[in-house]
């Protein structure tokens, strides 16, 4: 198998991993209910999907 030649310096590999870290996780308000969600995603608290209640949820 191939081997390096030289050792790769700090500022390259610091180069090539600057797109490695995570990101946040992107959530909007729910059009219904006004909590927080996730884009595509049927939401937690009141079960509504665009426009129409999709899951039946239990009141608190």
């Amino acid at each position: 198998m191939p081997n390096p030649k030289r050792r790769h310096s700090k500022t390259r590999t610091a180069k090539r991993r600057t797109h490695d870290a995570l990101k946040a996780v992107a959530s909007g308000p729910c059009p219904q209910c006004q909590e927080a969600k996730a884009p595509h995603h049927v939401c937690a608290h009141c079960g509504f999907y665009k426009g129409r209640q999709v899951r039946p949820v239990e009141e608190a």
